[in-house]
This record gives C-alpha cells, sequence and structure tokens, in this order.
C-alpha cells in the first residue's frame, strides 16, 4: 500500500497527473534539516532525480524506504524544477540482507554506480532496471554472488544493453575466426594475431569466460582465474573508456 509522506501536501499536486513508477534507489543524500535528495532508476523513465520531503524528521515511518537499494514504487510530481516530489511510497523489496555484511553492501553500491554512470539520462531501458534488481537480490540472498567474476558479467551486460557489446564471435577488425590473442577497444572487440597492433594479450580463459557471463543468467555466471578476471575487466574498461568516455570504479574492492 502507497503510503503519503509526512508533511507532503496533496492538494498542491491537483494541476499536473502524479507519476507513477517503481523504481531502484541509487543513492540518498541528506538535503536542508529534514530532507532527501533521491537518485532513482526506473523502468520507463530511466535515471531520474527526486526530493523525498521531511523523511528525516523522527516522525516519519519512511525514511527506511528510501534507503540505498530498496526498490520501491513511487508516487510523484512533476514540478517546474529538475527534481521530482516524492508523495507517497510503496516498499517492494527492501534488500535488507545485503547491508548485514561489507562485502555483499560494496558490491551493491558498485553495481548502482555503474548503472548511474553508464545510463545516466531518462532514457527507459527496463532490461537494465530488472538486470539491477536482480543483482540486488543475488547479492542479498546469498553473499557469495559478491565476487569478482559476479560483478564483471553484470558489466557485460550492461555493455550490451548501452549498445557497447564487445564483438567475440570473430576479429573485430578483419572478421577472422582463427588466432584471436588479443582485444582491442579501439576495434570492438578481439582481435586475430594479424590484427593485434594496440590491442592487449587476451587469453583463450579470458575469451570463454566473457562468453559463457553473456549467455549465461547472472545467477550462473561461470568462474575464472583472477588472471583472467583482470584481463575482463580491462577489456570492459577500455571498451567503456574508449567508446563512452566512461572510467568506471574497480568492479571490486582491491
Amino acid at each position: 500500500m502507497y503510503e503519503p509522506l509526512v508533511g507532503s501536501q496533496s492538494y498542491t499536486y491537483l494541476m499536473a497527473p502524479p507519476l507513477k513508477t517503481d523504481a531502484i534507489v541509487l543513492r540518498s543524500l541528506r538535503y536542508g534539516e529534514a530532507d532527501r535528495i533521491l537518485h532513482l532508476y526506473t523502468p520507463g523513465r530511466g535515471r531520474i532525480g527526486a526530493i523525498a520531503k521531511g523523511v528525516r524528521r523522527i516522525r516519519s515511518r519512511f525514511g527506511g524506504r528510501l534507503e540505498p537499494f530498496c526498490r520501491v514504487r513511487l508516487v510523484c510530481h512533476e514540478g517546474r524544477g529538475e527534481l521530482l516530489t516524492v508523495t507517497a511510497v510503496e516498499t517492494l523489496e527492501s534488500h535488507g540482507a545485503l547491508r548485514a555484511q561489507a562485502v555483499t553492501l560494496d558490491a551493491a553500491a558498485r553495481a548502482c554506480d555503474a548503472v548511474a554512470r553508464i545510463f545516466e539520462t531518462e532514457e527507459p531501458h527496463p532490461g537494465v532496471y530488472n538486470l539491477l534488481s536482480n543483482e540486488l537480490a543475488l547479492l542479498a540472498g546469498d553473499p557469495r554472488y559478491a565476487s569478482h567474476a559476479n560483478a564483471l558479467a553484470f558489466r557485460l551486460k550492461l555493455l550490451v544493453a548501452a549498445g557497447l557489446s564487445p564483438s567475440l564471435a570473430s576479429c573485430a577488425s578483419c572478421g577472422g575466426l582463427e588466432n584471436l590473442a588479443g582485444y582491442s577497444a579501439a576495434a570492438g572487440g578481439v582481435v586475430c594475431t594479424a590484427c593485434e597492433a594496440g590491442s592487449f594479450a587476451f587469453s583463450q580463459e579470458t575469451y570463454g569466460f566473457m562468453i559463457a557471463a553473456l549467455a549465461s543468467p547472472l545467477a550462473e555466471t561461470p568462474a575464472a582465474s583472477p588472471q583472467a578476471l583482470r584481463e575482463a575487466e580491462r577489456a570492459i574498461g577500455e571498451t567503456l573508456e574508449h567508446h563512452a568516455h566512461l572510467h568506471l570504479r574497480a568492479a571490486v574492492a582491491r
């Protein structure tokens, strides 16, 4: 059930119909004496910003519903400014269990940060919303999912959603199918020995991990050696830097 925020005045929102949306709280910042600024990711509006007024007051029952990583259903008023105003909130998933351990808390923060930075506009990506929701649910359900392999599989799937899927089936330069031994972000994926200028060495294990990670659900992310995971993370990072001019935090704490 939706609950109105303490202090909200519904009569001031009659000028425009409210926005009703599911959302994942990516980040929550204190604002003023009692408010919070929320960075949200929604299935139909992409990343949006909102203000929740009065949620930090002692009598407010809703502050805990708007913590990072919560999946909620919101009613918001769209005013003249860039921020929406939250007028009611319903908790769908609190994901409280992932806050119990530092490793899952950190993994969730890095997943949300990656989504916020790669998908920073209001362009809708329902698949990204579902992917992030699934990742948070996995982390809340089992801390073993807070692994380097899982974090990289999540980022690989984000690349696909962003239209930056690396070419892995054949050489990204010449289309050859054999001797795929390097990775070039400029070329857009793996390259063969004849086209490897400017690439970095890319092992068969890394190649296999990336293909399997893209083909598998997050819950079935394949294992790989630390060296292969470092190579995969480099490939993901260089792809984002070259094509989207983004530099993400490391996938896991070092």
